[in-house]
């Protein structure tokens, strides 16, 4: 036991204080019941009744979202709930309209991948602007629901697979992608007209590319004008990307796709952008500038749709221009630019007001913040500021001057394993109030006007539940309450969930947050072994106040302590924070962890060789390279999807934090798996989809190949069929099992 003396500051995850609209009586304790992987994986979800992509209508009457049905947790109906009296209702049943779900095309499968879909049924909905009508795709075709009565109308009932299915502004067109070409309907004439017909091949119109979808969070390629007179449209030609052939395996045979891919360094697809002009049939290209390699990051309207927003992003995501176009010309200026010596982060904060101003946010300050900006790009003032980051705009009140926003911050201090619903001023420098109680995890949907809102919120005893609630805070109704009595999926397990704490460690003058859960049992006097849960890349962290998922809950019922660190680079925390890692992916991560496992080890209830990590995606590349890393001693690591050398993957998210390979030599080396492999400090179990068609199946066999020629022996789990992650009851089961088990083998799960 090494005795190590580390800056730490541990503290018992209190209960949140809620207003008396939260308040739940405590259920009488169950009977201890032992989670098992077999029921985690099995209907109804331990989740309980949670209800997904919850908000409101325009006029804030009623509210729509998707819940899993009870026979089958991945399949979603569409569901609303009348903010006033009355109890939810299903809208869409989904298994009633379509009985037979039938094979959905590559370009859906795709982006659904992209958009983290892996449920079946009603995925996604939107409402027109008017609150008439929601729009729900529903396995390839388009179903129409209309407020008033409920009647569901089906507007499409083809082979091919409608795709990013709208409703227009003022509800009289629904608009589609249908074979590469978008499509709009006439709901009067009961009439669809297409409004390109050339789309083939590897010309695609009004879909977002690759980049688009997997990196920049952009879904959709298309937007129409307030006053649907106008729809921008991307054009994408991806003759000019590189053909990646990747073996799709499934458990009946395997087939080549040749997979335009776009690698690190390599050419990406051309992205035109064009105006449709609905009344004169004229399209008109937009003018993005004589450089062709830029990404075409966000397209807005102005409230009055006589100004086209769109943001160019560089190449090299130093430079973000906002430009204002001229719908009817197509010819545009640069009103307001962003830079940053690293890179300039996108986000979704852009809000065209109705008197010509609008929001943006920007993290110049050193913290991603909130500023108004008049028609012509000329900041007017900062709506926030301080030592800690807006994550989102949230709501506009425009009558009212009041703005939306969630962050994670208290008492103007970043706190970064709680987030809140926080309000400010448009008009006058205001401290932030915060609309919702501290204490866990909110999020919120605004609806239009900034009147009302359905939040969203958990904590350690509190499984997700959805309320609407008035703009001051106010609880109107539950959406779904999701309570947690003897009635809930996940009440008997309930006694024998592990104690949470949090903590902080110290790292390069950053800190950085920890969550450690016991098992059941725990005795301090006792050793056990550790299994560190890692995602460690750029994303919004995993360290929170909220409901810990049962698939965590297996791991301390077999006796492990779970563990968890935010290092640097990881969380919406401040532009040093994130940007420790450019140029070096792998390193501070990784030093990091070492800080964690040192902090592990000097706590007397560890045993310092029986400590794991596991991790999918970026956490497999973080669990590949931990157990590469003799500092950190690990006896075993799961790497699940890694990405083992970063010029394979794609252009916008490897070069925005490493550049690219031919200017970045020493930083792409230092981040390849296959030299470390010789340092193994534990057993390797590795696992991979064989048609991931994100992080290409090359990333796992070149380890393989490495491993074998070393003759290192070493572990490997396979799945036929899967992209990057693995789908359905039955394959997740399987894959805890072989969690577990080679955890049992490797750590042990007794404590001694």
């Amino acid at each position: 036991m090494r005795n190590i003396l580390l800056a730490s500051t541990l503290f018992l995850a209190a209960q949140s204080p809620f207003t008396a609209a939260h308040a739940q009586s405590a259920p009488q304790t169950p009977d201890p019941a032992v989670l098992t992987p077999e029921r985690v994986f099995a209907n109804p979800s331990l989740s309980g009744p949670v209800a997904r992509g919850v908000s409101l209508s325009p006029d804030g009457e009623l509210v729509a979202f998707l819940r899993s049905r009870e026979d089958d947790v991945d399949v979603l109906d569409l569901w609303a709930a009348p903010t006033g009296e009355g109890e939810p209702f299903k809208l869409i049943d989904a298994r009633a309209m379509v009985p037979d779900a039938g094979e959905l095309s590559e370009a859906e499968k795709a982006r659904r991948e992209r958009m983290r879909i892996s449920a079946r049924g009603v995925v996604e909905y939107s409402w027109d602007e008017q609150g008439r009508y929601i729009l729900a795709p529903l396995e390839g075709d388009v179903f129409l629901a209309e407020r008033e009565g409920g009647a569901v109308r089906r507007l499409t009932e083809t082979e091919a697979d409608e795709i990013d299915a709208k409703v227009s502004p003022d509800g009289n067109y629904v608009s589609w992608v249908r074979d590469q070409d978008l499509v709009v309907y006439d709901l009067a004439a009961n009439r669809e007209t297409a409004v390109t017909t050339d789309g083939e091949g590897l010309i695609t119109w009004a879909t977002a590319e690759f980049i688009a979808q997997e990196e920049m969070d952009r879904d959709t390629g298309y937007w129409w004008s307030p006053d649907e007179r106008y729809i921008a449209l991307q054009r994408t030609d991806e003759s000019t990307v590189d053909v990646i052939p990747r073996l799709d395996i499934t458990g009946g045979g395997a087939s080549v796709i040749e997979q335009r891919y776009p690698r690190a360094g390599r050419p990406n697809a051309v992205v035109e952008l064009y105006v449709h002009d609905r009344e004169s049939g004229q399209r008109t290209k937009v003018d993005l500038g004589a450089n062709t390699d830029i990404y075409l990051a966000r397209v807005n309207w102005s409230a009055d749709g006589e100004t086209l927003y769109v943001q160019r992003q560089s190449r090299d995501q130093k430079t973000l221009d906002l430009l204002s176009v001229d719908p009817a010309t197509g010819a545009s200026r640069v009103i307001a630019t962003q830079r940053s010596d690293a890179w300039v982060p996108l986000n979704s904060n852009f809000k065209a007001l109705d008197d010509g101003t609008f929001i943006w946010s920007s993290e110049e300050s050193g913290w991603n913040h909130l500023y108004l900006y008049d028609r012509d790009g000329r900041r007017l003032r900062a709506i926030t500021s301080g030592d800690w980051p807006v994550k989102s705009l949230d709501g506009v009140n425009q009558e009212t001057g009041e703005i939306f926003f969630t962050a994670s911050m208290r008492d103007g201090e970043e706190l970064p394993i709680e987030q809140q619903l926080f309000r400010a001023s448009l008009r006058e420098d205001m401290t932030p109030v915060a609309v919702t109680p501290a204490g866990g995890w909110w999020s919120a949907s605004v609806n239009r006007t900034g009147t009302a809102f359905v939040g969203n919120y958990t904590d350690l005893d509190t499984p997700s539940q959805s309320g609407l609630y008035r703009a001051d805070g106010t609880f109107v109704r539950w959406i779904e309450e999701n309570r947690l009595d003897e009635n809930h999926p996940a009440f008997p397990y309930v006694s024998r969930r592990g104690e949470v704490t949090f903590g902080t460690l110290e790292s390069h003058g950053e800190t950085l947050v920890w969550q450690m859960t016991t098992p059941p049992g725990f005795d301090a006097s006792k050793q056990y072994p550790v299994v560190m849960q890692v995602y460690g890349g750029p994303s919004g962290g995993g360290v929170k106040k909220g409901w810990q998922g049962s698939t965590s809950q297996l791991l301390t019922e077999a006796g492990y302590i779970v563990f968890r660190l935010d290092n640097r680079g990881e969380g919406y925390r401040s532009a040093a924070f994130k940007q420790a890692l450019y140029l070096k992916m792998g390193q501070p991560e990784i030093e990091d962890q070492v800080l964690a496992a040192d902090y592990l080890r000097s706590l007397p209830f560890v045993d310092d060789d029986r400590i794991a990590m596991m991790g999918w995606s970026y956490g497999g590349f973080m669990s590949l390279m931990a157990l590469t890393e003799p500092e950190m001693g690990l006896a075993s690591a799961i790497s699940g999807a890694p990405p083992t050398e970063w010029s394979l993957y794609d252009t916008h998210y490897t070069e925005r934090f490493m550049s690219t390979p031919e200017l970045n030599v020493e930083g792409y080396a230092a981040s390849d798996a296959i030299p470390r492999l010789d340092d193994l400090t534990g057993r390797l179990l590795l696992l991979h989809g064989m048609a991931d068609d994100n992080v290409i199946f090359e990333n796992t066999t070149r380890v393989i190949d490495a491993l074998q020629s070393r003759s290192i022996p070493f572990e490997m789990m396979l799945y036929p069929g899967q992209r990057h992650g693995v789908r359905g009851n039955e394959r997740q089961l399987q894959q805890w099992r072989t969690y577990l088990d080679f955890l049992d083998r490797t750590i042990g799960s007794r404590a001694e």
